[in-house]
This record gives structure tokens, sequence and C-alpha cells, in this order.
């Protein structure tokens, strides 16, 4: 990722000027964001959940694909869940027969291959947007994975309160901490090391400053490597930005928790070769 790109600081007015004056055509689209921003901030001050539920209403409203992850086509929509699925897969080993956890799961864009891809009940996906999750609903029917049977569950938060002790080993969280205050992101870590299975992984994608750290109409947040690191070494859990996806076309970079306690290195891309020709 650039160096520039990482210091910048988009919510400053001469950044905003720059961007308009380079995209003239998105100009209208801020500024309805803008709008929605004022409105909905009245009406849901100071709980940051209720009011991002709101914005996915309203984005679903026009375009699924639009209310996750921000994708200009369809096609994009699908190329960033197959990249999401490779990494974890091809890359790091993800296994059939291990249990996943996808926060902030949306309507599937890579939770419908991961579903296929694991055996019937290891895949949970948990989403703050019941718009959302009927669309996830839909794209399950669509793809005809009703026979995998995954759990869609409806959260007020990320205390994770109703699922068992250690039972996941990939806990996954993509665009969702791009999209969070410190508050939301530390309440998951002060809980996701508990349903962590051992040598158990949660990863989990963020949008990355080396500049002061800040927000863009409250829908979109940018951390300081640093600030996270540190969150999760507070909760007694240990974290690494992952270079290997700093080469993939996508502009989040991605920290891997684990226990403090437990050397955990990534199944290798070997080892989920000989499992699936042993199988």
């Amino acid at each position: 990722m650039e160096p520039q790109k990482l210091s910048r600081n988009r919510r400053s007015v001469l950044h905003l000027a720059r961007y308009a004056v380079r995209h003239p055509r998105r100009v209208p689209c801020h500024l309805r964001r803008l709008a929605r921003d004022s409105r909905l901030r009245a009406r849901y001050w100071g709980d940051h959940v209720a009011y991002y539920r709101a914005v996915m209403a309203s984005d679903a409203s026009r375009s699924v694909e639009a209310a996750v992850g921000g994708a200009p086509s369809k096609q994009s929509w699908e190329r960033i869940g197959r990249m999401q699925f490779s990494y974890l897969v091809d890359e790091h080993g993800l296994r059939p027969d291990q249990r996943m956890l996808d926060i902030g799961c949306g309507a599937l864009r890579a939770g419908r291959l991961f579903i296929r891809h694991l055996d019937p009940g290891n895949y949970y996906g948990i989403d703050i947007s019941p718009d959302i999750l009927l669309a996830a609903q839909r794209t399950l029917v669509r793809e005809g994975l009703q026979d995998k049977l995954p759990h869609l569950t409806l959260v007020r938060d990320l205390a994770l309160d109703f699922l068992p002790d250690a039972s996941f080993d990939v806990v996954h969280a993509h665009s969702v901490f791009s999209h969070s205050p410190q508050p939301v992101i530390e309440e998951c870590l002060a809980h996701v090391g508990r349903v962590l299975s051992p040598g158990g992984f949660f990863d989990f994608t963020f949008d990355r400053t080396t500049g002061r750290e800040h927000h863009v109409l409250r829908e979109d947040f940018y951390y300081r490597t640093e600030t996270l690191v540190a969150l999760a070494e507070k909760h007694g859990l240990r974290a690494r930005l992952m270079d290997d996806w700093e080469k993939l076309p996508h502009g989040q970079s991605k920290i891997r928790i684990t226990h403090a306690d437990l050397q955990t290195p990534a199944p290798s891309h070997a080892s989920a070769v000989a499992h699936q020709a042993g199988s």
C-alpha cells in the first residue's frame, strides 16, 4: 500500500476539496451521505450499532452489493468474495472440518463460498442488519446451499455471549472494523478469545493510516496498526499485521489475532492439500 495513501486524512477540508475536483461526479453521492449522517446521527446519537444498522438498511434498499463493501459492480462484489475465500482456504489452509465464525457476514459475499467448502453446520454468520440477513437467506436459496445447514444470526453487539467457549477454529471479520468506532472493536476483542479454539485465529480487516486516526461521516474509520495491536494485547491476545494480505488488490489491511500464550502458525497450503488428498 502506498505510503502517501496511508498518511492521508480523508476528513480534512483540503482532502475533500481535492477529491471533489478529481471526482466531480461523486460529489452528489457524498452530499447525500452527509445529509443521511446528519439525520441518523440526530436519531441514534451515542448508539453506533443502531446508527449503522440504519445505514445498512438505507444502502440495501438500493443494492445489496452497495450495502456490503460499496462494490461498484456485481463482478467486483464477487471478486472480493473470492479473494477472501482464496486467502483463507488456498493460502492458509482452512479445512472443511473446521468451524468458522463470520462476523458481519452480510449477504454472504464470501460466506457462500465458505459454506460450500465447509462441512454441514460448520459455518456461523452473524450480522447487525436484519435487511442484510434476509438477503443472505436469498443467497442460500439461489446458491442451493440449504443442505449445508449454515447458521445465520442477528446480533445487537459483539459480546458473542450466546456462543460456546473454544468453539471456532477461524473467526473472520471483513470490512467490519473499517466501519466501527474503537469501543465496538474493543468489545469484540474483549470476548473473541473466549470463543476461539486452542490454536485458532481471528482475522479482521481495517482501514489503515500512518497519520492521525479519523473517521468520515461515522461510516469509515481509519486506525493505526499499533492502536489495534495494543487493544488486542490489553485483552491477552497477540496481534500481527498480515503482510501477505497487503500484496493483494484490496484497499484494506488485515490483522491476525491469536491467544497470546500459544504459538499458532497458520496452516500451510501444503497441509491443506494433504488433508484434501487424504479425504
